[in-house]
C-alpha cells in the first residue's frame, strides 16, 4: 500500500501550474459519446479517475488516443457495442461513469448503467438524473442494481431539479442537445464544470444559453460535430496549494487558473490574514505571521466547496480563536476530524457543524486517509508540522491531485511516497 512521509516545518514558496479539472474533465469525455466525428481534449490530468473513465468509455466502443503532445487526448465513438453496458465494478469505483447515461440515451437510445450507490463521504443518489430523462421521453426502469433506459427518441421537456446537482445537470444537458426541441432546465447547478461542459458542447454544434445560470435552455440539434477545447483548471486543486502555502507561512503563485472559480475561498484566506494578489490566470499567496479563524458554510458553488472544508479544517487549527465549520453537502464529511485529533487539533463536533479551536502546535503522528479531500486536509496538516507524519492509504489522492507530492516537493516540501507493506516487512527482517 502507498503511503505519504512528510517532514514539515517548511514554508512552501514558488510558482506551481495548475493541472486540468478532473470534474470537469470526465464529463466532457463522456460528451464524445455524442458525435461520430473527433473530440479533442487538452490539459486531460493524469489521474485514477481519468483512467477508470477511459477503460469504461473503451468498453462502450469509443477509440482513445493521446495528442501528439501526450497532453491531452483525442475521443471517437463512430459505434458503441449492442447492448451499451456501465458494470458495477467500473461505477463503483468512480460515480462520475454513471454521466454516460444521457449521452448513450440521447444518441443511441439505449443504455443500461449501474446504480452507483453510496460513498465513504454520504449517499449520492441519482433519483433527479431519472426524473429528468423521465421528462424527457425516455423509459426507465431499475432492477438488479442497475438502471435499464430506453428511448425512441428524446423529446425536449422542462425539468426542474427538486435541489441543484450537478451530476444530474450533466447528464440532463448532454441528453437534451440531441432531442427534439426545446429543453429547459431549471435549478441547474453553477459550477465551473457545467459552464466548461456547455461551451464544449456548444463547439460542436449545440444551442444551448443560460450556463452558470440557474436556468439552462437548450434547443435539439440533429447531430453534433467535431470539436477541440482545452481542460480548465481544477479549483480545488489550486485552493488546495493556497492554503498549504498558509499553513506553512509560505509564498506561493499558482498559475493557469481563473480567480473567479475560488473567489469563495480566497475571500476567506484574505479574511484570515493572508495576502491576496490574483490577476489574469494566476494567483499569489502569501501567508501572515498569525492567522484568524474564520467560520465557513459549505454549499453550492460560488459558495465555500465542500471539496475544500477538510483543507480549510487544517488550516484553522492553526489560527487563532474558534472556527465552526458547517458542512450542508455530504453527512459523513467528518471523517477526517479523529485522524487531526491524533495530531493535537482540538476539534469538536455537533451533527454537521464542527468547530476547530486554535492555534494548535501540531505533532507528527501516523494518520490515516478516508477519502480524496480528507487526504489532502491531512498532507496540510502535516506539512505544518515540525516532525515527521506518515499519512497511509493515500491512493485516495491518486484520483484527484496530479502528481501532488512533485509539485510540493518543487515548492520546498520534503514530502516523498513509499510502500508501507514493503517498509514494515524490511523492518520485520
Amino acid at each position: 500500500m502507498k503511503a505519504l512521509k512528510v517532514t514539515g516545518g517548511r514554508p512552501l514558496k514558488g510558482t506551481v501550474a495548475a493541472s486540468g479539472s478532473k470534474n470537469a474533465a470526465l464529463p466532457m469525455m463522456c460528451a464524445a459519446l455524442l458525435t461520430d466525428r473527433p473530440m479533442t481534449l487538452r490539459r486531460v490530468p493524469d489521474l485514477q479517475d481519468i483512467k477508470s473513465m477511459e477503460r469504461l468509455l473503451g468498453l462502450l466502443g469509443v477509440a482513445i488516443h493521446d495528442t501528439p503532445d501526450e497532453s491531452g487526448r483525442i475521443l471517437q465513438t463512430l459505434e458503441v457495442s449492442s447492448e451499451p453496458i456501465a458494470p458495477y465494478e467500473l461505477v463503483r469505483t468512480m460515480r462520475a461513469s454513471v454521466l454516460v447515461l444521457g449521452p448513450l440515451l440521447a444518441r443511441f437510445g439505449k443504455a443500461r448503467v449501474s446504480l452507483p450507490g453510496g460513498c465513504a463521504i454520504g449517499a449520492r443518489p441519482i433519483d433527479q438524473h431519472l426524473k429528468g430523462f423521465q421528462a424527457l421521453g425516455a423509459d426507465i426502469d431499475v432492477h438488479e442494481g442497475y438502471v435499464f433506459a430506453k428511448s425512441g427518441g428524446l423529446r425536449g421537456a422542462r425539468i426542474t431539479f427538486d435541489m441543484a446537482t450537478v451530476g444530474g445537470t450533466e447528464n440532463i444537458l448532454m441528453a437534451a442537445v440531441l432531442a427534439r426541441g426545446e429543453s429547459v432546465i431549471e435549478n441547474a447547478a453553477r459550477e465551473p464544470e457545467i459552464v466548461a461542459l456547455a461551451r464544449l458542447l456548444r463547439a460542436m454544434g449545440a444551442k444551448l444559453e443560460g450556463e452558470g445560470t440557474s436556468t439552462i435552455r437548450v434547443e435539439g440539434v440533429t447531430a453534433l460535430g467535431a470539436a477541440d477545447v482545452t481542460v480548465i483548471a481544477d479549483r480545488i486543486e489550486v485552493g488546495t496549494y493556497l492554503m498549504a502555502a498558509a499553513a506553512t507561512r509560505g509564498d506561493v503563485t499558482v498559475t493557469g487558473c481563473d480567480p473567479a472559480f475560488v473567489e469563495a475561498a480566497l475571500t476567506k484566506l484574505g479574511e484570515a490574514g493572508c495576502q491576496i494578489d490574483a490577476g489574469a490566470e494566476r494567483i499569489r499567496l502569501t501567508a501572515p505571521d498569525r492567522l484568524r479563524a474564520r467560520d465557513i458554510r459549505t454549499a453550492p458553488f460560488p459558495a465555500f466547496p465542500t471539496d475544500l472544508q477538510a483543507q480549510w479544517m487544517s488550516l484553522m487549527t492553526l489560527a487563532e480563536g474558534a472556527t465552526e465549520i458547517v458542512e450542508t453537502i455530504f453527512e459523513n464529511r467528518f471523517m477526517h476530524v479523529p485522524e487531526l485529533v491524533r495530531m493535537g487539533a482540538d476539534i469538536k463536533i455537533s451533527g454537521n457543524v464542527a468547530i476547530v479551536r486554535g492555534p494548535t502546535t501540531l505533532t507528527a503522528a501516523p494518520v490515516m486517509a478516508t477519502d480524496l479531500r480528507a487526504s489532502a486536509g491531512l498532507v496540510i496538516a502535516a506539512l505544518a508540522t515540525q516532525g515527521t507524519t506518515e499519512i497511509l492509504r493515500v491512493y485516495h489522492l491518486s484520483r484527484g491531485y496530479e502528481r501532488l507530492d512533485q509539485k510540493l516537493r518543487a515548492l520546498g516540501a520534503e514530502i516523498d511516497t513509499f510502500d508501507r507493506d514493503a517498509t514494515v516487512a524490511h523492518i520485520d527482517c
